[in-house]
């Protein structure tokens, strides 16, 4: 019963989502307990009273500012006389919540369970397309790189436990689906991905040095975006493109889901913006070639 009660916080948040998709999604399931309320003929203040809660909080889920709880939905439909209706949306209300995942969550059983828990969606997936402003993609991560990535947000997220070594190793075995047949790989990263320094020196060059032959495998088309690119966008935040289906998007506090078409239209036409701008084979190779050479230079 107390995680019942637990999850049901969990889900009930008094803020607008940050992505207008998972938002919409809130608001579909609004829509559909205004419209059922106003079918009853009742009115705000009534039903918040046979609900047993402020008139307030009724105005809020209408709204889409507030998510309902199952048991705020079962009350709703009990007072509208449709509890046929309620656990639909119940279904379709914890649907609209999980598009916005935050980390706090998602990392409450460490890093590797979260590497671990993509593997079978992965397997799933013919065509990924990733846009990354800040790291290698984790498909292209080595073991070293890797490790220095997750070791960073274990402390910055204050992870329970620091299992980042181990998430490292899943995170380079889940990355092998690159060397099987029947899948795409189109990644793209800004030219200033090359040169941010992420673990030791000799992570760093082991990291580009794979790039080099990464990049050359047939399933992958690895494009890098030259710092002096005649732009048709702005760097914009990381995110991945699974087939058609499903764009997800890294914030610093959460991971965004989005599944709305006309959303994951615009998430591709900036990737095929940004990849006509990009370069590949050997001007790509150039680039990571000078950023192995600065590792060595003196640091100013």
């Amino acid at each position: 019963m107390a995680s019942t009660r637990s999850t049901e916080r969990d889900h009930q948040t008094d803020m607008t989502l940050p992505s207008s998709s998972a938002q919409s999604a809130r608001e579909v399931v609004a829509r559909r307990l205004r419209d059922l309320r106003k079918g009853a003929g009742l009115t705000v203040v009534t039903l918040a009273s046979r609900c047993g809660w402020h008139h307030s909080k009724t105005s809020r889920i209408e709204t889409g500012r507030t998510g309902p709880t199952a048991t705020d939905i079962r009350l709703w439909c009990r007072a509208v006389g449709a509890e046929q209706d309620a656990e639909d949306l119940i279904a379709q209300s914890l649907h609209a919540e999980s598009m916005y995942s935050e980390w706090r969550h998602r990392t409450r059983t460490g890093l590797k369970a979260l590497q671990d828990s993509a593997v079978a969606f992965f397997r799933q997936t013919e065509l990924f397309r990733v846009y990354s402003s800040s790291l290698v993609p984790g498909l292209l991560q080595t073991e070293g790189y890797a490790a220095a990535v997750l070791s960073m947000s274990a402390h910055f997220r204050d992870v329970p436990v620091d299992d980042s070594a181990d998430a490292a190793r899943a995170r380079v075995e889940r990355s092998q689906i690159i060397h099987e047949r029947g899948r795409r790989f189109v990644l793209l990263i800004e030219e200033a991905v090359l040169r941010y320094r992420i673990g030791s020196p000799d992570a760093m060059a082991a990291q580009l040095g794979y790039l080099l032959t990464a990049g050359a495998l047939p399933a992958v088309s690895l494009g890098v975006i030259p710092s002096t690119a005649d732009r048709r966008q702005w760097p914009r935040e990381t995110f991945h493109v699974y087939d058609d289906t499903l764009v997800s998007v890294e914030l610093v506090s959460a991971q965004v889901r989005i599944t709305q078409p006309s959303e994951i239209g615009l998430y591709l036409r900036a990737f095929e913006q940004m990849r006509r701008t990009a370069v590949y084979g050997a001007e790509a190779r150039a680039l990571i070639v000078s950023a192995i050479d600065a590792l060595d230079s003196p640091q100013a």
